[in-house]
């Protein structure tokens, strides 16, 4: 069978899963065998794929990960700090509607799969006395999360893509950092402008310390495990683990008991691990059944200008992994092979693959998103996939005529 038809029989069969809400990992899981069945029916390559997930450090980090920032959004939102923190940024910026896009925007420079578990809180804290759907609180807090995605130096995809084009990260941040600042345009322009204001003013806090204590609280931790997985070399999982016990013995000091029984159970999401996991295995059994490769073979065949190839295969590899790691590591080289030291063809690779990963269900923190929001998945992504059209199209109106 032909790759493409394949592809699409498979996201069909998602589309339509998702539809009967059934949870997304099944959806992932039944694609990735039912892929398996056309391609490569030998059991070897099941038993390959389920191995590799289960064995490989990128696995456990990710749970861990997602465990430690549930328990610090537990520790976080049942000690208060949580709320006061959202009630003095809305003093500080003296709007909610700012708070919404600024904090998932600030969580996101945390590169950190679970981070968007992290965010959803104070997005729903932030919007409780905003006319807003789930949906809109999903989208919101899934897009302001991601906007760093095209200048930040600590994002692995763009560490990966530096390495190996070959550029050096300031030359190609600046090459797309002006895109970070049309997809806040673009955010604020779908997501946050149509939102009625709240007639209803913020009260001011009581107690200005206690609002500085809690605003402390609430950020610091996302600024010293960024300091430990950055310049100390931790992963997210050990650094968010660290985090999280420290917070601990501080909220025990400042009087703020929160029971630990209560942490370590109610972080346990069982149904999010295991469509994590689910997802996971999906991508494994794409690597051992060598269709990434096949897709990347076909359009290098192709008569296609380089460009649409590159546009093309990225924007595919990242629907199909859902990881800015996954489209980097599989087109980069090919980018680097192509045309050595073009920035503008390497700048279509990473924002066509960015926009994949944008608009697909094996993006973890899309699937944290919903789940947390309890959101409906096509809701979800209906706004985000209007921000992707507006950066695309501008994006490439630019590169044709600066080419």
């Amino acid at each position: 069978m032909n790759i493409f038809l394949l592809l699409t029989i498979a996201m069909l069969m998602i589309i339509l899963m998702l539809r009967r809400h059934i949870p997304i990992g099944p959806c992932m899981l039944t694609s990735g065998i039912f892929i398996w069945l056309m391609k490569a029916p030998e059991l070897p390559y099941l038993v390959q794929a389920l191995r590799e997930t289960l064995t490989m450090p990128r696995t456990y980090d990710i749970l861990f990960a997602l465990y430690f920032v549930m328990c610090l959004e537990i520790e976080l939102r049942t000690s208060g700090a949580l709320a006061g923190m959202v009630q003095a940024l809305q003093r500080i910026f003296s709007s909610a509607k700012v708070t919404l896009a600024v904090m998932p925007a600030f969580l996101g420079l945390l590169p950190s799969l679970g981070g968007a578990r992290f965010s959803a809180p104070i997005v729903e804290e932030a919007s409780k006395n905003l006319p807003i759907e789930q949906d809109h609180k999903a989208a919101i807090n899934f897009w302001f999360r991601h906007i760093f995605e095209f200048s930040s130096p600590i994002i692995p995809g763009m560490i990966m893509a530096c390495n190996i084009a070959g550029f050096s990260y300031s030359e190609f941040i600046l090459h797309l950092a002006w895109l970070t600042i049309l997809a806040f345009a673009a955010g604020w322009f779908v997501l946050i402008r149509p939102i009625k204001a709240d007639s209803s003013r913020t009260e001011a806090i009581a107690n200005d310390s206690q609002g500085m204590q809690d605003l402390w609280l609430a950020l610091s931790p996302v600024i010293i495990t960024f300091i430990l997985v950055v310049f100390c070399g931790f992963n997210a999982s050990a650094g968010m683990g660290l985090v999280t016990a420290c917070l601990f013995l501080i909220l025990r000091f400042t009087k703020r008991e929160v029971g630990l029984k209560d942490i370590v159970i109610g972080a346990l999401d069982i149904k999010m691990f295991l469509n994590v996991l689910c997802i996971l295995y999906f991508i494994q059994i794409l690597t051992v059944t060598h269709v990434l490769q096949e897709i990347v073979a076909a359009f290098q065949s192709s008569p296609l200008p380089v460009p649409v190839i590159i546009a093309c295969v990225s924007f595919i590899i990242g629907v199909l992994t859902g990881m800015s790691q996954g489209h980097v590591a599989i087109v980069m080289p090919i980018v680097a092979a192509m045309q050595t030291g073009s920035l503008n063809l390497a700048g279509v690779a990473m924002a066509f693959g960015i926009a994949g990963q944008m608009l697909t269900p094996t993006h973890m923190c899309l699937v944290i998103t919903v789940d947390y929001f309890k959101a409906n998945f096509f809701k979800t992504l209906k706004p985000v996939l209007l921000c992707e059209i507006i950066i695309l199209t501008l994006f490439t109106a630019y590169t044709y005529f600066t080419w």
